[in-house]
């Protein structure tokens, strides 16, 4: 979908007005994975959302200035509330973001002119493939495709399995960020499939299944609930090939205040404190890696099951932005 002019887009919002609505006011900052030196503005976005599950409606966005940041130029695509999520799209001239849930966190971002790159977590999904067998793979909590997008990218023969619980989430996901374009083979032959489900289900026969299964499942800007469970990652890894791995986001951690202020630890001892590469240490034990992304990227801890692959041989295989990425990774111990 072509940028509109912040005058035509305001216009075409209160246009839709005159349907029974319901107001939510949220704020959000700018999204972590951006680089400070790009100086994204923070944003106030007043929207409605639509009580129905399959409809939409938007009427006024009003940017905040701040008086550290310079302010961009943004709008609200569409806004709907479905059983599970908040949905919001929000477009900027650079890019094209992914919100959702009341706490209005990135769960997707598509820049525009081609460069599938974030310089954020999703990135480092796209290492997997050189450490996994032939096979497919599946992204649990699909979004809107962030992920899939580069990794097919890179790896175009690659079939993958993007699992998500949200049908209105992944209907908007087509209808503004692309989706659909993903599911359509590449010249060599790779494609995401879409499956609209519970990735947990204990239903879903999978056994045996994947070569690499990513884990991006959050609610409520939390990891969910279930995955802190050791009998739910061993079903995860009942559903790999041999010598398959799961790699997950595993959030960031929880900081302590010291004299009324919020203290970031950036030791390794740290990782232990992240709730989720804990369960997944006990649910695996001497088999977890784990790594933390930059400060500029938001410092979430990332897991990977399988023990500690062959660092510099990972480093050959990966393309070259992620060749020093990959020789971070540690074991926990």
């Amino acid at each position: 979908m072509a940028a509109l002019s912040s005058s035509m887009t305001i216009s075409s919002l209160h246009s839709l007005s005159r349907y029974e609505s319901c107001f939510l006011s949220s704020q959000f900052s700018k999204p972590l994975f951006i680089n400070p030196s790009q100086n994204k503005p923070r944003f106030s976005i007043s929207f409605c959302l639509k009580q129905s599950d399959r409809d939409e409606r938007q009427i006024q966005q009003e940017p905040s200035k701040d008086d550290d940041e310079e302010e961009e130029e943004y709008w609200v695509v569409t806004a709907v509330r479905s059983r599970y999520n908040e949905i919001v799209i929000v477009d900027t001239v650079s890019s094209r973001y992914l919100l959702l849930d009341s706490t209005k966190n990135v769960h997707s971002v598509i820049n525009k002119g081609g460069q599938n790159w974030t310089g954020s977590y999703w990135d480092e999904f796209a290492s997997l493939p050189p450490i996994i067998p032939n096979g497919p793979v599946a992204i649990y909590g699909l979004g809107g495709g962030t992920a899939a997008r580069l990794i097919l990218e890179l790896w175009p023969s690659l079939q993958l399995e993007g699992w998500e619980i949200d049908e209105i989430l992944i209907e908007k996901a087509r209808d503004y960020l692309g989706l659909s374009e993903l599911e359509k083979p590449t010249s060599k032959g790779g494609r995401l499939c879409v499956h609209v489900d519970d990735a947990l289900s204990p239903s879903q026969d999978v056994s045996g299944r994947y070569a690499g299964i990513i884990v991006d499942l959050f609610a409520d800007g939390k990891v969910l609930d279930q995955l802190q469970q050791v009998p739910i990652w061993l079903d995860l890894a009942s559903r790999l090939m041999p010598n398959g791995r799961i790699m997950v986001n595993c959030a960031g951690i929880e900081t302590e205040l010291q004299n009324g202020k919020p203290q970031l630890l950036l030791d390794d001892s740290a990782v232990m404190l992240n709730s989720t590469v804990k369960i997944l240490a006990e649910a695996f034990p001497g088999q977890v890696c784990w790594k933390r992304t930059p400060d500029t990227q938001g410092l979430n801890f990332l897991a990977l099951t399988g023990g500690l692959p062959d660092l510099s041989d990972w480093s050959n295989k990966v393309p070259i932005r992620l060749s020093e990425v990959v020789k971070q990774w540690k074991l926990c111990e």
